[in-house]
C-alpha cells in the first residue's frame, strides 16, 4: 500500500514590530470580511499554528489558507486586498537585483539616511524613495539571501575620509558581483587583502 505524502507545513514570514502592529489593527478593524479572513489566517500563521488550524478559525478550507500564507510572504499587504487575485510575483532583472544587493552593502549615512544599520523595511522605503524599485519586504529578503548578502552583520559603520571611498567602494564591489557570477576570465584572478591594525606594542614581563 502507498502511502499519501504529507504536504509540508507552510508558515507566515518573520514579520518586523510595524508590520505586527499592523496586522493586529487590520484583524481589529477591517470590515471586509475576505481582508479580515486572510489578516486572520496570516495573523493565526504568526502565532504558530497550522494551515489547517488558521484555516478552521474562519471556515476556509487548508489550501485556502496556504495560499492566503505564500501570497503574503510574496505580495506583503497587498495579498490581504479583496481585490488582489493573486498571481506571480513579478520578476526583477539582474541590475535590480544588483542594485538591491549594493543598496543593502552601503552604510546607511552614506546613502543619506539618519540611522547607522538597514532594516529590510528601511531598505524597502530607501529604494523606492531614491531608485524609484518599488518592491516587497519578502523580495528583498530572498533577493539578498540569494546573493548571500548578510545586512545585518554590521552594527555600526566607521566612514572613510577619502572623497573617492563611494566611487572605489562600487568598483570593488562590482569586481565582487562579477567574479560571483563567472564573468572573471580564467586568466583572471581576484584578490582580497585585509589590513590588520594599528597593533599596539606591549611590553614583556618575563617575571
Amino acid at each position: 500500500m502507498v502511502g499519501v505524502p504529507r504536504q509540508l507545513e507552510v508558515f507566515v514570514r518573520e514579520l518586523t514590530p510595524d508590520e505586527a502592529e499592523r496586522l493586529v489593527k487590520i484583524t481589529r478593524t477591517a470590515r471586509d470580511r475576505v481582508r479580515l479572513r486572510r489578516a486572520g489566517i496570516v495573523l493565526a500563521s504568526v502565532q504558530g499554528r497550522s494551515a489547517a488550524e488558521a484555516a478552521a478559525m474562519f471556515a476556509a478550507k487548508a489550501q485556502y489558507a496556504r495560499e492566503v500564507i505564500h501570497a503574503f510572504n510574496a505580495q506583503g499587504f497587498a495579498a490581504l486586498d479583496p481585490k488582489w487575485s493573486g498571481g506571480r510575483p513579478p520578476k526583477f532583472g539582474h541590475h535590480v537585483r544588483e542594485l538591491i544587493c549594493r543598496v543593502a552593502r552601503t552604510p546607511p549615512q552614506q546613502a543619506g539616511r539618519p540611522f547607522t544599520t538597514w532594516s529590510l523595511t528601511k531598505l524597502v522605503e530607501h529604494l523606492a524613495k531614491t531608485h524609484r524599485v518599488v518592491v516587497s519586504v519578502e523580495t528583498v529578503r530572498q533577493v539578498l539571501r540569494a546573493a548571500g548578502v548578510r545586512w545585518q552583520a554590521t552594527k555600526t559603520w566607521r566612514a572613510s575620509r577619502d572623497p573617492q571611498f563611494s566611487e572605489k567602494m562600487a568598483r570593488i564591489l562590482d569586481l565582487y558581483d562579477r567574479c560571483a557570477d563567472g564573468q572573471i576570465p580564467d586568466s583572471g584572478r581576484v584578490i582580497c587583502v585585509d589590513e590588520f591594525g594599528p597593533l599596539n606594542l606591549q611590553p614583556v614581563n618575563d617575571g
